[in-house]
C-alpha cells in the first residue's frame, strides 16, 4: 500500500497566478508559508518558516483565481509531486511542489470587505415584485430569512 498526502494549514505568499492551457484548463501557482515557533536552551524565540510551491488545475485552479489572495490563512490538501528538466546551462534541474486537490479558505474576509460587497450586492439587487397570495413563493420572507451568507461558494 502507498500513500502520497500532504495537508497544509498556512498564509499566501502572493495572489495565485493562473494560465489556461486550453480554454477549460486552468492551472493556478503560488506559494504558501507555513511557521514553527521554538525556544532555544537561552529561552530566545525562534520562527521558521518553510515556502511550499502549490499548483492547482481545473476547477481548483478557477477557485483559487476567484477567491484567493496574499496573505489569506488557508488550509491546502493534495500529494507531492517532483518535476525534473534539463536547463538551459545544460544542468538537470528539480522542483518539488504541491498538487492541490483541495483548498479551503480558513478565516473570514476583513470586516470592511464584506460591507462594501454587502453594499454592492444590495445596490444591484434588482427590485422585488409585490407579495402575491401564495406564502411559498420565491419573494416570501418567510422562505429568504437567513439566507446571505459571505461563504465563496
Amino acid at each position: 500500500m502507498n500513500l502520497n498526502k500532504v495537508m497544509l494549514i498556512g498564509r499566501l505568499g502572493k495572489k495565485p497566478e493562473v494560465n489556461y492551457i486550453k480554454p477549460d484548463v486552468a492551472v493556478a501557482n503560488f506559494s504558501l508559508a507555513t511557521s514553527e515557533t521554538y525556544k532555544t536552551k537561552e529561552g530566545d524565540r525562534r520562527d521558521i518558516t518553510e515556502w511550499h510551491n502549490i499548483v492547482a488545475w481545473r476547477f481548483t485552479a478557477k477557485f483559487a483565481e476567484n477567491y484567493l489572495d496574499k496573505g489569506m490563512l488557508v488550509y491546502i490538501e493534495g500529494k507531492l509531486q517532483t518535476r525534473k528538466w534539463d536547463g538551459q546551462d545544460g544542468l538537470t534541474r528539480y522542483t518539488t511542489e504541491i498538487v492541490a486537490d483541495q483548498i479551503r479558505i480558513l478565516e473570514k474576509k476583513s470586516t470592511q470587505n464584506a460591507e462594501n460587497n454587502y453594499q454592492q450586492a444590495e445596490e444591484n439587487k434588482p427590485k422585488e415584485k409585490p407579495q402575491q397570495d401564495n406564502p411559498f413563493s420565491e419573494t416570501s420572507p418567510e422562505l429568504n430569512s437567513g439566507l446571505d451568507d459571505d461563504l465563496p461558494f
